[in-house]
């Protein structure tokens, strides 16, 4: 299991909360929506959405498979403090995609920046969206296989942005749900996307 107390004690931590003015903020812009419902009724609705996308997604979630000689398999997580909810959140590597740069592209150059490990891209899904009630934020989940019998699998060192604070972990797949319950009862947080993801393989063994 992962021990949330060890990240804890190289965490940061909300300081204040203020509210910021729209015409302030740098990466989020908000918008005052009015749609038509199907009666033709004039409805608002507010919305947010990335300043930051390049193209037609703004990120990439990576879920990263390693395949062992004896036939099991593990994954790669990570986790980080999130101010917006104030907890370590646990997840699966993600970042946003570049200026004419693939999702495969970007996938595998956050792979290597979040958890140190190269790989290979074995499928991408349809554009996905993360939060269609508040935010048109969309993305792609990208599958990627990754071989630690190479020689640059073997001692993977991450190379996170300036600011990042990033703890790597490699799981059993078969125990995703349990490892992810075990994590929020101890006071963390895990990301919707993953334990979606957790819930439907362990579905799939029923």
């Amino acid at each position: 299991m992962i021990k949330l107390s060890a990240i804890l004690a190289r965490c940061a931590n909300v300081q204040k909360t203020l509210i910021k003015d729209a015409q302030d903020a740098k990466f989020v812009r908000l918008y005052k929506l009015a749609y038509t419902d199907p009666t033709g009724k004039e409805r608002p609705w507010e919305s947010a959405e990335r300043t930051t996308r390049k193209g037609e997604i703004d990120a990439v979630a990576i879920f990263p498979i390693i395949n062992n000689p004896d036939g099991s398999q593990h994954t790669i997580l990570v986790s980080q403090y999130r101010p917006p909810v104030a907890k370590v959140v646990l997840e699966l590597p993600a970042g946003l995609v570049d200026a004419n740069e693939t999702p495969e592209g970007a996938a595998l150059r956050e792979l290597k920046e979040e958890t140190g490990y190269f790989g290979e891209v074995k499928s991408t899904s349809p554009v996905l969206w993360n939060d269609v009630g508040m935010s048109n934020a969309n993305m792609r989940l990208v599958v990627v296989s990754v071989d630690r019998t190479l020689p640059e699998n073997q001692n993977p060192i991450a190379v996170p942005d300036d600011g990042e604070y990033i703890e790597r972990h490699v799981v059993p797949i078969k125990d995703l749900v349990s490892i992810l319950e075990d994590f929020e009862k101890q006071g963390g947080a895990v990301d919707s996307r993953l334990y979606h993801f957790a819930a439907g393989f362990q579905f799939s063994r029923l």
